[in-house]
């Protein structure tokens, strides 16, 4: 089984970026459709983008298209998500995810990371 560590969280003014890694190991990474979600503070975690096995396909929830590219790297067995003109609405543990069917479908079986958090201010 995939384990997912996350990195590159921190605080950042609005308007500013931040740039978040996924780490994973195991054997069968490119054999997973993975993506990120968010949990903001007081609120349920939320789908936030995800990319196909190859890194052809992406999908976003609406509040960040245009803002937050997602990719994945299957040589180097990582998936980022480039965070632009951040907002203070963006501030949220993020969640790197990994799963056998698109996560914009919102499967059952999912593997998480522990999360790392962003806080960005006004």
């Amino acid at each position: 089984q995939e384990q997912l560590v996350e990195s590159g969280g921190g605080l950042v003014q609005a308007g500013g970026s931040l740039r978040l890694s996924c780490a994973a190991s195991g054997h069968t990474f490119s054999s997973y459709f993975l993506g990120w979600y968010r949990q903001p503070p007081g609120k349920e975690r939320e789908f936030v983008a995800d990319v196909s096995l190859s890194g052809g396909s992406t999908y976003y929830t609406n509040s960040v298209k245009g803002r937050f590219p997602i990719s994945r790297d299957n040589a180097q067995n990582m998936v980022y998500l480039q965070m632009n003109s951040l907002k203070p609405e963006d501030t949220a543990v993020y969640y790197c995810a990994a799963s056998t069917a698109y996560l914009r479908f919102h499967p059952t079986y999912i593997i998480w990371g522990q999360g790392t958090q962003v806080t960005v201010s006004s």
